[in-house]
């Protein structure tokens, strides 16, 4: 049976002769037919313990959110053959058999490709990058999404930038176009009488090092956002 060193060396002969990265050539090779000489999936497998690292986000935090641990994710992932499908359908089947709420439907599936090797930290299936952040502020959930939804507070918080809202749901989602193409998800949860919470997603970034200038971006901007409700807070407690 193949090793991991043996798999390796095969991921790294296809991208000499394709050009693709080492996560898109390890991901077409993963998906070979039984039986091929390639084939390496259980080899190739990383163990459970190595799972809530590659996925980004503990086994207490996704079991606390959806009921499972990243282990028993994959493996009913891994029995209805999710490995094989599109992130769209993965993102269905998790959210349609198991009821699971949009924002952590995406941190399922998102999680079980980087457990799987069908995408990088930070990557997505397209080969483009994205970068999230969240943040909890002690508002109300219509307040907070009052600053993204009013053009002229956004701008308080969100200078030099003027994004495009291209669909909004009060108090829900928002999606935005930023200026260079690339597109912003942003969700809204209610924490409480008084206390709610918005999740960034920053999605179609051109590398890595993109992703990585607007996770800290954001991570400034949402800061921002906090000063600026910052009166607001103090009154609601």
């Amino acid at each position: 049976m193949p090793t991991n060193k043996d798999f390796k060396r095969v991921v790294r002969d296809r991208m000499k002769k394709t050009g693709e990265s080492y996560t898109t050539a390890r991901s077409h090779l993963l998906r070979t037919k039984p039986g091929s000489k390639h084939t390496t999936r259980s080899a190739s497998a990383p163990p459970p313990a190595h799972y809530a690292k590659l996925a980004g986000m503990s086994d207490a935090s996704i079991e606390k959110a959806t009921g499972c641990t990243w282990e028993r994710w994959v493996k009913a992932l891994d029995r209805a053959k999710a490995e094989s499908w599109p992130h769209k359908q993965i993102a269905e089947y998790v959210h349609t058999k198991y009821k699971v709420a949009d924002w952590w439907t995406q941190t399922v599936t998102v999680g079980y490709e980087r457990i799987k090797g069908l995408r990088a930290r930070g990557q997505r299936r397209d080969g483009t990058y994205e970068a999230s952040k969240s943040k909890v502020l002690s508002v109300p959930l219509d307040e907070l999404y009052g600053a993204f939804d009013d053009k002229k507070l956004r701008a308080r918080w969100l200078s030099d930038v003027q994004p495009e809202v291209r669909h909004a749901t009060r108090n829900k989602s928002m999606r935005m176009r930023w200026p260079d193409g690339s597109a912003v998800d942003v969700g809204f949860y209610s924490k409480g009488v008084a206390k709610s919470q918005v999740a960034i997603g920053h999605r179609k970034l051109a590398s890595q090092s993109d992703a990585a200038r607007m996770k800290t971006f954001w991570s400034a901007k949402l800061h921002a956002l906090a000063e600026l409700l910052a009166p607001a807070e103090k009154a609601s407690r």
